[in-house]
């Protein structure tokens, strides 16, 4: 191009003496072109730094052809003069019809075509063609970088009708040269085994070491040799140096060898911790946030977490921007390392304006009641990762970011941009037993109701023993401080021998009202008060019922139907630090649940539940992540009933079996069975059913190993994961009297029969799951297979639900 412009100045001059001959100067009346087509007349002219007129020389008009040139219109161009009119003779450069693209594997169309056009090509500009050599070198540059030496790009352009032209890249790749070998000279303090199985790179490792990454890359390369430098440092070589890499290619360009000479030097150790600049009098509390002292190997890794730390600290503190710095002195006589910290905290900041984006569902206010950050208050680093994790755990979001931007030395913006996801559901499930088929459910729940952030939802479910609906609305902001209020009204028509329990049918209808106060930014205490009405119908007489009766057998309607009427209270506490609501990769969540029948109530009992989840990362990202799971559950009655001390309901009875307790087991079927007897004393006979009756204590136990879903696209890993699992669980009767039912001989099903009273008849399963947090919510499959079963337990080998799995 230079060149170009060089010679064009030339022939301008030439030009110039020739046409104008003595003619120094002259005032232009009128500037004129031919040859436009498609650049238009208004467009030429202001390409040009001359005007009607003005007053030119030959140097002036030498640097109105070069900016002609500069335009990029044009291909060539002459100059002439008729009086005192300039015309420009202009041959127009061809416009790009199109651009095609061929034999590109390894870059995708995208990227070579937003490459392209940063370079001026692309449809309907001006065709340059010196800039094709220059795409066609750095395009294999680039090929070159990934280990394809033999790769070739070549330009075809071919001419079109009406000075356009048609461009096609073609591209030839070659194959990936092999790393034939990687050297390591210089080493003697580390083997080259102990360095090189440290890097990504490998030596080819032949047709059975399918983990071998033996393609050379020039990025991989330089990524290794810091992984190198990083080793030695976190060890105390700080004097460690690579001196030189040498990466020689094979003729034939299919292989490489690669030599890192490397300078280890010897061990450092620190002589002392310095520190220089503003610590705002904080000095002791910032060295005890420094993991080395005095005598401590040197190691850059817990110098560059010393500056992090502090870098928080002051973040803390409402300086958003302070520079931390280390500098090292060394003392190679010695091998010692005095570390200074240089802290320059900056101005403290007070936040301007919080700006939030991408909420396109969720209302602003919702969003910022959440922010522990506030409007013109002090910066705080703190508050804003507890403002991040409140939004989190909402469950609205599958991404939050918050970021600051500067706007002067003591301001700043808060800027926070969210990525909503499905936060209702539509509450549907599909099972397949060994032996209970299959059963349906469905609903719908919306966790934020119109973008409020309120709670609503509707719930019918019919199945082979359920028909069930109810309505809940929650408000979690019922006053400004954050106290929830919610009321659920329900009625359910519960057929127990049709859901693997013992017959009888529960007709419960009723309505409750929760109040919720937070204690802190994780704790939460709820409160409840709620009527309920069971009606209790189609009794059968096995042995374990007939002591419930013993105590409220007068309250039987002739037709041995029974009406309950309760008023109880519940009382919760919730500690949850979990860093999301839907598939948290980290953090505890605690639960205590309790509730109690007030006095007077037809039935006094009391049921306490604890639950607690714990996820624990194993990648930094999260992807790979454990999870372990425990509940416990006990209930009892309280009191006296007719002179008789009251027990648990025992359709108030604990059940464990299904995806949400005990994978592999169908819902409901583990725990103690009903035993049926024609007489305790004297010749006694029974038989021992295959239902379960539940008990009034349990436990479950599950731990997870939760991993991404292979081959599944980055684009949707926040919504879909994967994981396997081990799950553990039982039912018991405290209340269960032994020693009434074993003089007796049994008839049917003796195996199954057992001391119900104490734990012991463990059931445990293994499996794995799939779940995917869907539009209609979160989708759960699982496949379990039993490790640990009684005679009798109904299996469940694959589950399918849609639905709240949390």
């Amino acid at each position: 191009m230079i060149k170009r412009y060089l010679l064009a100045s030339l022939w301008v001059c030439a030009s110039c003496f020739s046409t104008f001959s003595m003619a120094q100067k002259m005032t232009i009346s009128d500037l004129q072109f031919n040859g436009l087509q498609r650049i238009t007349l208004g467009a030429a002219l202001l390409s040009l730094p001359i005007r009607e007129g003005d007053e030119v020389d030959d140097y002036q008009l030498s640097l109105a052809l070069k900016k002609l040139y500069a335009s990029k219109y044009f291909a060539s161009i002459e100059l002439e003069r008729s009086g005192n009119i300039l015309i420009f003779n202009v041959k127009e450069r061809p416009s790009i019809s199109n651009v095609a693209l061929t034999g590109n594997d390894k870059l995708s169309d995208e990227q070579i075509f937003d490459s392209l056009k940063s370079s001026g090509i692309k449809e309907g500009e001006p065709l340059d063609r010196t800039t094709l050599s220059s795409i066609e070198k750095s395009l294999e540059d680039f090929y070159h970088s990934i280990g394809k030496y033999s790769a070739k790009v070549e330009t075809v352009v071919t001419t079109l009708p009406r000075n356009r032209v048609a461009i096609q890249f073609i591209f030839r790749e070659g194959l990936t040269a092999k790393i034939l070998q990687i050297n390591i000279v210089g080493n003697s303090v580390y083997s080259d085994e102990k360095l090189l199985k440290r890097l990504s790179l490998r030596d080819s490792g032949g047709w059975w070491d399918v983990f071998a990454d033996d393609n050379y890359q020039k990025q991989k390369l330089a990524g290794d040799l810091e992984v190198i430098k990083s080793y030695y440092l976190d060890r105390g070589y700080i004097r460690f140096n690579i001196d030189e890499t040498q990466v020689a290619l094979t003729p034939n360009k299919k292989g490489v060898y690669v030599t890192v000479n490397v300078d280890e030097g010897e061990i450092y150790k620190v002589s002392d911790v310095k520190f220089i600049g503003n610590l705002l009098g904080k000095e002791e509390t910032i060295r005890a946030l420094i993991s080395f002292g005095k005598d401590d190997i040197y190691a850059a890794s817990e110098v560059a977490f010393a500056e992090q730390n502090i870098r928080k600290y002051f973040g803390r503190l409402g300086y958003a921007y302070p520079e931390i710095k280390t500098y090292p002195e060394i003392d190679d006589e010695a091998h010692q390392v005095i570390v200074n910290f240089s802290i320059e905290p900056g101005q403290r900041g007070y936040v301007r304006n919080i700006n939030i984006s991408g909420n396109s569902t969720t209302k602003d206010i919702v969003l910022r009641r959440e922010m522990r950050q506030m409007e013109g208050s002090w910066l705080s680093s703190e508050k804003i990762e507890q403002s991040k994790a409140r939004l989190n755990r909402l469950g609205f979001f599958a991404k939050v970011d918050i970021e600051t931007s500067r706007v002067s030395n003591d301001l700043v913006d808060i800027n926070v941009k969210v990525e909503e996801q499905s936060s209702g559901s539509f509450n549907a499930g599909i099972g397949y037993g060994t032996e209970s088929g299959m059963s349906l459910s469905a609903g719908i729940q919306q966790n934020n109701f119109l973008g409020s952030g309120d709670k609503v939802g509707f719930e019918a479910k019919f199945n082979d023993y359920s028909t069930n609906a109810s309505i809940n609305y929650t408000t979690p902001y019922l006053t400004k401080d954050a106290v929830s209020g919610g009321v659920r009204i329900f009625y359910d028509k519960f057929e127990a021998g049709d859901a693997n329990i013992i017959d009888y049918t529960n007709k419960t209808y009723g309505v409750r009202f929760n109040l919720g106060f937070p204690v802190n930014e994780i704790n939460r205490l709820g409160f409840g008060v709620g009527w309920e009405s069971n009606g209790i119908s189609q009794l059968n007489s096995y042995a374990q019922l007939q002591t419930f009766w013993d105590i409220y057998g007068s309250l039987l309607n002739d037709d041995s139907s029974v009406d309950f009427q309760n008023f109880d209270v519940t009382a919760r506490w919730t500690r949850n630090n979990l860093d999301k609501g839907q598939l948290p990769t980290q953090g505890m969540k605690h639960s205590l649940w309790a509730k109690m029948t007030v006095p007077g109530s037809d039935l006094q009992y009391f049921k306490i539940n604890f639950e607690i989840s714990n996820y624990q990362r194993i990648s930094d990202d999260g992807d790979w992540t454990t999870l372990l799971r425990a509940s416990a559950g006990y209930g009892n009655g309280y009191g006296k009933f007719e002179g008789s001390d009251q027990i648990l309901p025992f359709f108030e009875n604990y059940y464990v079996g299904g995806y949400r307790t005990l994978r592999g087991f169908s819902s409901n079927t583990v725990g103690p069975r009903a035993i049926y007897l024609s007489e305790i004393n004297g010749n006694n006979s029974g038989e021992i059913t295959d239902k379960a009756l539940g008990g009034n204590a349990k436990y479950t136990l599950s731990a997870e190993l939760i991993f991404p879903v292979p081959l599944l696209d980055e684009a949707y890993t926040r919504q879909v994961r994967s994981s396997l699992f081990i799950d553990a669980g039982e039912v018991w009767d405290t209340e269960f009297n032994y020693a009434q039912y074993s003089q007796a001989s049994c008839s049917y099903n003796c195996d199954y029969f057992g001391d119900y009273s104490k734990p012991g008849r463990i059931r445990a399963s293994i499996g794995t799951q799939l779940t995917w947090i869907s539009p209609m919510g979160p989708l759960v499959f699982t496949l379990a297979w039993p490790v640990k079963k009684y005679e009798g337990d109904d299996t469940e080998i694959f589950s399918f639900n849609i639905g709240n799995s949390f």
